[in-house]
């Protein structure tokens, strides 16, 4: 399930990245009660893009912007709860990160899900419900 963290430069301090990609996912996981969880937590990954201010906008102008999106099966970020519990924690991890200088309106998150069946869990194209039973081993 990749995070894709997209950053202007600057929002966070250079070297933080790591940092806010352990704790947004350490909160996807708790939010979905699978923290520790040995199948899920090594299929959680992400990768990070920090992009030159000039290259990213609002209103066609240019501005300081972070972006969270998952990409996930149709079970994960289903529920409003886990929706708002997670991206509210994942917008505050950002916010300080930055030092409180990111604006909270400038930080953005979405999520798409995948169509079942189409997920590679372990290198295998799973259904949700052979993810489900894959993650209940662990």
């Amino acid at each position: 399930m990749p995070l894709t963290l997209t950053l202007a430069e600057g929002a966070i301090p250079t070297g933080s990245e790591k940092e806010a990609v352990q704790k947004i996912t350490s909160s996807m996981l708790k939010h979905h009660g699978l923290l520790g969880n040995k199948s899920m937590t090594p299929n959680v990954t992400a990768h990070v893009s920090v992009l030159p201010k000039t290259s990213t906008f609002s209103g066609g102008e240019e501005f300081s912007g972070v972006w969270m999106e998952w990409k996930v099966p149709a079970f994960a970020l289903a529920s409003r709860e886990v929706q708002l519990a997670h991206f509210a924690e994942a917008t505050e991890i950002i916010s300080e990160l930055s030092g409180g200088k990111q604006p909270i309106k400038h930080i953005y998150s979405n999520v798409i899900h995948t169509v079942d069946g189409s997920w590679n869990f372990n290198g295998i194209a799973m259904t949700n419900a052979e993810i489900s039973e894959e993650i209940s081993r662990g």
